[in-house]
């Protein structure tokens, strides 16, 4: 007897996309040890905690320490000061009411979306946008939903709805029969968004085929179109059909302190092999009871600082910032010609790569001649074959440089 692997894992032909931008960085710096580079790849903030977190945070810290205020394991779904302060400042300014039983705290959107797939059947056809967020992919193909990945670079046995420019980058409904979508606004990569109106496309469509919405809304905090929802939920029948993801790391700098939060509303089902209506709340509470232990206190403490009149405020200021970078950003390359999406209501600025060049051949000139890293479109999906995204959450003063660099460059 021999032990046996997942071979579904042997079909994710390439590396993790981030990790190959991360060894080509770092052959660079081996090369170049002098070069100044300057990253505006990976979606990581710079930005620190903002005070009102930093004191939520070291007073929870405290509490464990003091034998009448010490905190062992916690509730999986995660306190409830929590969920109440995500519902009273997340839904309800937009007229959404949940229960707290609905609000799943977590350590990362990134995991949930990829663990979200886990109560469903693996026979669900699955639809993605394309380009995409790789987890979304990815986590499906190690589940076994897939069959091979083609020459295309599409994976057997899902369905990509392309966005890019010819579409405005507005997904069109699947043209053949799916089961979930996965939706991901403002987006990542492209940094576009969606309307009220469009989304609502989305909802009838899955309220009229029993279909369910996985709607990432990780970037909500930077929407600053008014006609864009801050929460699927805006949307009338959303609650019957969407499973919402979210998180703190970019809206409040928890990248490295991990805590984000899924809402299953009851109303949502799936069916069983008989066809008979099965609720996902108890399926999705049954997964983190089983397999999440749940968000320490202290994390959990701070996330609910960001809700304070001092935090709400000292996080504006942040948010702010990244996105007078994304508005430098956006004008630089437009200034010299470039075709640019995003980088208005998101941190992501998607640019098309001059004179056709591939996205990956850009990425090595911008390094190479610039010192400066983005990340391939092509690293997204067909779909984002030449094109290449830039993020936003870097200092002003490197935005800045970055910028300079990029301009003086000959295309």
């Amino acid at each position: 007897m021999v032990v046996k692997i997942n071979e579904n894992y042997l079909k994710l032909k390439s590396s993790y996309l981030f990790v190959e931008v991360a060894r080509r960085e770092a052959e660079f710096i081996k090369a170049n040890p002098d070069a100044d580079v300057i990253k505006m790849g990976i979606g990581d903030v710079t930005k620190p905690l903002v005070p009102a977190v930093i004191d939520a945070f070291k007073k929870a810290v405290d509490e464990m320490a003091n034998a009448d205020t010490f905190r062992g394991y916690g509730p999986e779904q995660g306190y409830d000061f929590l969920a109440e302060a995500i519902i009273e400042n997340d839904f309800k300014p937009y007229g959404v009411s949940l229960t707290k039983d609905e609000v799943f705290i977590s350590d990362g959107a990134k995991c949930d979306t990829g663990n979200i797939q886990e109560i469903f059947d693996l026979s669900n056809n699955i639809a993605v946008t394309d380009p995409v967020y790789t987890v979304y992919v990815d986590t499906n193909v190690m589940a076994g939903r897939t069959g091979e990945m083609k020459d295309d670079g599409m994976y057997e046995g899902l369905t990509y709805i392309k966005c890019n420019s010819e579409n405005g980058f507005v997904p069109e409904l699947p043209s053949e029969s799916v089961d979930i979508i996965y939706l991901c606004y403002p987006n990542n990569p492209t940094g576009t968004t969606l309307t009220k109106d469009q989304l609502k496309i989305f909802v009838d469509y899955a309220k009229e085929n029993k279909a369910i919405i996985l709607f990432d809304a990780a970037y909500e905090v930077f929407i600053r179109e008014d006609n864009v929802p801050h929460t699927i939920y805006e949307i009338e029948g959303a609650r019957e059909v969407a499973i919402e993801f979210r998180s703190f790391s970019k809206t409040a700098g928890f990248t490295g302190t991990r805590c984000a939060y899924t809402v299953v509303p009851k109303e949502l089902v799936g069916y069983d092999s008989n066809n008979n209506p099965v609720e996902l709340n108890p399926l999705w509470n049954r997964r983190q009871t089983t397999k999440f232990n749940g968000v320490s206190y202290p994390v959990q403490r701070a996330a609910e600082a960001t809700y304070s009149p001092e935090g709400k405020a000292q996080i504006k200021e942040v948010v702010d910032y990244y996105m007078e970078n994304a508005k430098i950003i956006r004008q630089s390359l437009m200034d010299i010609g470039l075709e640019v999406y995003g980088g208005v209501s998101s941190p992501y600025i998607w640019v098309k790569t001059p004179n056709n060049m591939d996205s990956w051949d850009f990425f090595d000139l911008l390094l190479n001649e610039a010192n400066v890293i983005g990340t391939p479109g092509s690293g997204f999906g067909p779909s984002g074959e030449g094109y290449l995204r830039l993020t936003a959450f870097n200092t002003l003063e490197n935005t800045k440089e970055a910028m300079d660099r990029i301009s003086k460059l000959e295309f």
